[in-house]
């Protein structure tokens, strides 16, 4: 059976007010908030962008969002998890404070701002699942309590599982440290000395000190490492990729897994994409990245593999029908999340396009 996926187009041209309007309609088109009763506690969960990026979908879209709810729901939260690598989102105090200054402060978004603080275990929740990869999954409690879950995402490439939307959002987004460290195990780096340079960009990321620079070579400890990829990110010289063959493949289905952990019997879900200033990698990254495509537009369902399916077809066709996401990390399955998805029963890669003008 196809999932009906809600789009409106968005052009790069259109300005920021244009775009709320066309959240607007393709939100009340959807009709995704007759859904939301009075006494439903709603929690959003977005990325907020690491300090220095900018292709986080926008605060002022997510005020749309929860004007939307407020007439129909008691509370609405605005949250994301802390990270496993260095950075200004490793803790909740400095997770939030990087929110608000990229304008994510009640006033705008027009809803309560929250990261958890897993170092409270009350915060944290193991969910046991007994699945082929992950027996148990480790993640915040704020999402799985939530009476309704809305995935607000910036679909986007990724340089581990290809491409991130609403299924990289909740499995990956959702985990605690601990869970996200269990999806990256396997995911130790290989060094291809003839491509590096020792300049010793990937050793100053290295949120676990697992890297040294030895005969002016980058050397990785595997013993350390977490897998977290963050060297792949700095290193300008392509020196460095993800040893597939090792195990890490199973990432994707690890991520599909935890997804399943917080929505599984979850029956109030809504998920949106926002495909717009798409780049090769996610916005963990602290940089500017310039866009692979030119933008698409916003995609509301029900269903988190439909939404991802359709947005990944439409990014194909605006680029001319050449897969965007392959062309930037060739040797990931892309598709792979989707299929283990299906088959767990989180969606249907069939999907209904219902567009809105």
């Amino acid at each position: 059976m196809k999932s009906p996926v809600f789009f409106i187009g968005v052009e790069e041209t259109d300005s920021l007010s244009e775009v709320m309007e066309k959240f607007q309609k393709v939100l009340s088109a959807s009709g995704f908030g007759k859904k939301v009763d009075k006494s439903d506690n709603v929690v959003i969960k977005m990325h907020f962008g690491e300090e220095g990026n900018t292709g986080y979908v926008r605060p002022e879209l997510v005020g749309v969002l929860s004007e939307t709810l407020a007439a129909s729901a008691q509370s609405v939260t605005v949250s994301d998890t802390n990270t496993l690598y260095r950075g200004k989102r490793v803790n909740s105090e400095e997770h939030e404070k990087l929110a608000r200054d990229h304008g994510f402060v009640e006033e705008t978004i027009k809803a309560k701002l929250l990261v958890p603080n897993e170092k409270n275990p009350a915060q944290c929740e193991t969910v046991p699942i007994n699945q082929v990869f992950v027996k148990e999954a480790k993640i915040l409690k704020l999402f799985k309590a939530a009476d309704v879950l809305i995935g607000l995402s910036h679909f986007k490439g990724h340089l581990v599982t290809g491409f991130g939307g609403a299924l990289k959002n909740i499995g990956m987004g959702c985990a605690s440290r601990e869970g996200k460290l269990s999806q990256h195990s396997n995911v130790c780096p290989t060094v291809y000395a003839d491509k590096c340079t020792g300049c010793g960009d990937c050793a100053a990321v290295c949120p676990v000190d697992a890297i040294g620079i030895v005969s002016k070579k980058s050397k990785i400890n595997p013993d350390l490492c977490i897998g977290c990829a963050s060297c792949i990110a700095a290193c300008s010289y392509a020196a460095m990729d993800v040893d597939w063959g090792s195990g890490a493949d199973a990432v994707a289905d690890k991520m599909v897994e935890f997804a399943y952990a917080v929505l599984h019997n979850k029956k109030k879900v809504v998920f949106v994409n926002v495909a717009t200033k798409i780049t090769a990698e996610c916005d963990c990254l602290a940089k500017d990245d310039p866009r692979i495509v030119g933008d698409v537009g916003i995609f509301v369902s029900h269903d988190p593999v439909a939404v991802d399916r359709a947005c990944y077809d439409l990014v194909c066709k605006k680029a001319g029908g050449i897969d965007v996401f392959a062309q930037a990390h060739p040797g990931r399955k892309n598709q792979k999340q989707l299929i283990y998805a299906e088959k767990m029963g989180l969606g249907s890669r069939e999907y209904e396009l219902v567009t809105v003008s």
